[in-house]
């Protein structure tokens, strides 16, 4: 897959169709192929030019590995209510990498999609960075705050050893979707197992996981900032996310004039093949409403 400089890294990314540029930004940890193939392709279908990548510290981008990684959950503890913390690099770093990409690709502006932590960034690129979005779909993410805890044993999931072997890799995923995925959507493990064999295969980071985590933690409420948004804006949320709460869903959608939430039965904190449908049907409209 092509590379481009950003500033300090260098981010792997890969383009799928032609049409009107979609940039996806994945959540935490999560290398670019956690937007599914066949969902990519889905999106490529309705005329768009689909961008998917690899955040900074994970897959085939730059390892920041010269850099601390926090201790779990001290940061986690501390960020959460709100002591100082010293992070590597915030949110709002994450952000730019994307404006980066975009200017890399002679991209003036571009619909953006962000679920979990890449929705929390997706906000951060339309408040710092507002002539870029043409428009914004947040997906099972959060504006921020110190309100909107994940259930204890939806955070133990997301916080495993580092696998050390493919078939570790398979199990890590496995375990941590049967936690936080839908539980009103079929179980689909043979592609779970290839998506953990994959990006062991591509390249993950446990030191990268802690840097992003960090970040989360110590980004601040984005309530008040985001009352000030204008971008047309689309929220979708499953109804029983035990990693990010619904509250958090429709807290993103009270926070931004004229918002739209889309709330999905059965679904938590992943993106199964049985809602893709109804989530890609509502991202061309969405972006069609905004053009």
């Amino acid at each position: 897959m092509p590379h481009t400089n950003v500033g300090s890294v260098e981010l792997e990314y890969e383009i799928i169709g032609q049409g009107r540029p979609l940039v996806l930004i994945m959540g935490l940890g999560a290398q670019m192929i956690f937007w599914d193939d066949r969902l990519c392709e889905m999106l490529a279908e309705r005329g768009f030019a689909v961008i998917r990548f690899d955040h900074r510290d994970v897959g085939g981008s730059t390892r920041l590995d010269h850099l601390p990684a926090p201790r779990l959950w001290d940061t986690v503890v501390r960020g959460f209510v709100g002591l100082q913390v010293s992070v590597p690099y915030t949110l709002s770093d994450m952000a730019r990498d994307v404006a980066g990409l975009m200017d890399s690709l002679g991209i003036d502006r571009a619909d953006v999609v962000g679920a979990s932590m890449g929705g929390m960034i997706a906000q951060h690129l339309v408040l710092e960075h507002p002539e870029r979005v043409r428009s914004l779909t947040s997906i099972m993410s959060t504006p921020g705050g110190r309100w909107f805890l994940p259930k204890i044993a939806a955070m133990r999931a997301l916080i495993q050893p580092r696998p050390r072997t493919p078939e570790q890799a398979e199990e890590s995923v496995l375990q941590t979707w049967r936690v936080i995925g839908s539980p009103g959507f079929p179980f689909d493990e043979a592609r779970l197992r290839a998506l953990g064999r994959r990006a062991f295969e591509r390249g993950m980071s446990s030191r990268g996981f802690r840097r992003h985590l960090a970040a989360i933690a110590t980004a601040a409420d984005r309530r008040p900032a985001l009352r000030d948004v204008r971008t047309p804006t689309l929220v979708i949320h499953g109804r029983v996310d035990p990693l990010i709460p619904l509250s958090a869903g429709r807290a993103t959608a009270r926070a931004i004039p004229g918002a739209r939430l889309l709330e999905i039965a059965g679904m938590g904190h992943d993106l199964p093949s049985g809602a893709w449908p109804r989530v890609v049907n509502a991202i061309a409209a969405h972006t069609e409403h905004a053009r």
